[in-house]
């Protein structure tokens, strides 16, 4: 029986609300393990897996589901082992240091069956969706190597979750890819879990973000025929629990199942239900039969932050009605006391964490294979040759703290702080040559995490309260970084211009919320041949302008954050105001968490 306690809280990462009190308790994450009693281990009685308690690894962490899945596992009371490609990249996860972090690439032999070693369980949460048009190859060959290696390795059962898919008919690239590594799973002589779903509704997915700003931006429009086509929607949670469920299905098991949420719907009926809990109009959706699955797939990635490459395989499996044939899965992993989530309860969770700024995972969680991820010029281990720099510094009248706020806050809805419509035209001309352009946004708009998408970069190094890297992964002859720094006024300099104080010194606490303070930016560009040199050189003339005046912005937004600090400041006579007790800077930005 599990240890987890009905009253205590859990480190779930699904769209349920939960029961907590407060002004986010409708966001205070329950785990799944609340209704998997007796089939999972529990944790011991310090709410951790009990160091004899299964082991699991997990594949496609970075992922969307793999980040919410791991934290799901370790409230059942599973012991977990983190693979990734790049471990460092999970550094900031909620959970790292409750898991075992190992380096290994699941499409190399001797790395992944040596990852393997020892694991009870092993969840495959890999696919090539959006990366090219060898994606097919990619997971076929990397479901191969994998299969071999869990079998070699005496992994004790694979859990998958594949696409749900029509018999009979001809699929869809990605749906066929998603069937055949489902196969070569089943063939691998491991028994094998392989979970069907079709659209999965969860705050930060890539099938709801389309729907949502589909039917946000589009009062009206006209669509393809394949609206009219069924599909049996499931809330991310109830993915999440079926995963964590089928870890103990009996050794004899090894097949496929259907999973769906209660209701089966059109895309057209979800669209205009999305609507009606969204506050909005009823849309005008006209049903035409001259649109393509390839020119669909163009409109969406206009109007939705998805991009091209990603939003043609989804748009393709929507060509297919996807409703469940089963329900079998229920044997091993019976449904909840109160059922399944139905679509209008998974789209006002989801929405409940959007709004809230509760997004644990997004479709842009992974870093997609062949993304720029060469060493920053000044890392040891660069190659050399030639180097950009654009350079600026600013003393700017406000604490480390308030500057920052404001540091860790850019891009997305708030943008970049300099020439919106600059930005604007480059990242309209990124989508244009199959890059992600701006419309990934953010995960969350305060807080960022290592490896989190900003936009078209990505975070490559954070240090709270000291250093933001980004590395772009917009369309570009070359590589490149965008370096922001918050300093001591007083910090001496290295022959290079970085500062002399290394990017881990933590602030003192006087320091910390002490005018005045030094914003350093630092824009790095290592072209790519001739057309590099080019590149840099055409757009330079417009740095004054971008960088400049994204530099007095930040500064000027951070006095104006100072400002408020000290408007908020304890009266003479002791009292605060409710905004000055709980302050502008919450514990989550100071150094050490206080």
């Amino acid at each position: 029986m599990s240890d987890a306690r009905p009253d205590a809280p859990g480190p779930g990462h699904g769209d349920d609300p939960g029961h907590g009190t407060g002004p986010q308790a409708d966001l205070a994450p329950e785990p799944v393990v609340r209704t998997l009693e007796g089939l999972v281990p529990g944790t011991g009685p310090d709410g951790r897996p009990r160091p004899d308690a299964p082991l699991v690894a997990v594949t496609g962490v970075t992922g969307y589901v793999g980040g919410r899945l791991v934290p799901e596992l370790l409230a059942a009371g599973y012991r977990v082992r983190a693979l990734a490609r790049h471990p460092e990249r999970l550094r900031g996860r909620p959970w790292y240091d409750d898991v075992e972090v190992v380096a290994a690439d699941a499409g190399e032999p001797d790395q992944i069956r040596a990852a393997l070693e020892g694991s009870d369980v092993a969840y495959y949460l890999i696919h090539s969706l959006g990366t090219g048009r060898t994606f097919e190859q990619r997971d076929r060959h990397t479901a191969l190597v994998f299969a071999q290696a869990a079998r070699e390795a005496g992994v004790g059962r694979i859990v998958y979750l594949g696409g749900l898919y029509p018999e009979g008919e001809e699929l869809s690239p990605h749906l066929a890819s998603r069937t055949e590594v489902g196969e070569i799973l089943l063939a691998s002589g491991v028994p094998t879990t392989v979970l069907r779903a079709a659209v999965v509704l969860g705050s930060g997915s890539a099938s709801f973000e389309m729907m949502r700003y589909l039917t946000e931006r589009l009062p009206a429009m006209t669509v393809p025929r394949w609206v009219q086509n069924r599909i049996q929607p499931i809330a991310i949670r109830d993915v999440l629990r079926y995963l964590v469920g089928s870890a103990a299905m009996p050794p004899d098991v090894s097949r496929a199942f259907d999973i769906g949420g209660p209701d089966v719907l059109t895309y057209r009926d979800m669209m205009q239900r999305y609507a009606r809990i969204a506050g909005l109009p009823r849309r005008a959706i006209v049903a035409v039969p001259v649109l393509s699955p390839r020119l669909s797939s163009l409109w969406v990635s206009l109007v939705t932050p998805v991009p091209g490459g990603l939003a043609r395989p989804l748009v393709e499996s929507l060509v297919h009605e996807v409703v469940c044939d089963e329900h079998d899965i229920a044997r091993y992993v019976p449904d909840p006391p109160d059922g399944l989530i139905g679509f209008d309860r998974a789209v006002r969770l989801a929405l409940a964490r959007v709004q809230g700024a509760g997004v644990t995972t997004r479709w842009s969680s992974a870093t997609p294979p062949g993304a720029p991820s060469d060493p920053l010029p000044s890392d040891p281990d660069w190659a050399g040759g030639t180097l950009f720099v654009d350079e600026r510094r600013v003393r700017v009248d406000a604490s480390p703290a308030a500057l920052w706020r404001v540091v860790e806050a850019v891009g997305g809805e708030r943008g970049w702080y300099s020439w919106s419509l600059a930005w604007r035209v480059r990242g309209l001309l990124d989508r244009v040559v199959g890059g992600p352009g701006l419309r990934r946004g953010r995960r969350d708009p305060a807080r960022l995490l290592l490896d989190d998408a900003v936009d078209f970069w990505r975070v490559e190094q954070i240090v709270p309260g000291r250093l933001l890297r980004l590395r772009a992964e917009m369309r570009l002859p070359g590589l490149a970084w965008l370096e922001l720094r918050v300093e001591p006024a007083d910090t001496p300099l290295d022959d290079d211009g970085t500062p002399a104080v290394p990017d881990d010194t933590p602030w003192e606490p006087s320091e910390w919320r002490r005018p005045p303070v030094v914003f350093a930016q630092r824009a790095l560009f290592h072209p790519h041949g001739l057309a590099g040199q080019l590149y840099w050189w055409a757009v330079y003339p417009f740095h004054g302008v971008v960088f400049g005046g994204m530099q007095r912005n930040v500064a000027r937004a951070a006095r104006s954050a100072e400002r408020a600090r000290r408007d908020l400041a304890p009266s003479a006579g002791g009292g605060t105001t409710a905004a000055a007790t709980t302050g502008p800077y919450p514990a989550a930005v100071m150094p050490g968490g206080g």
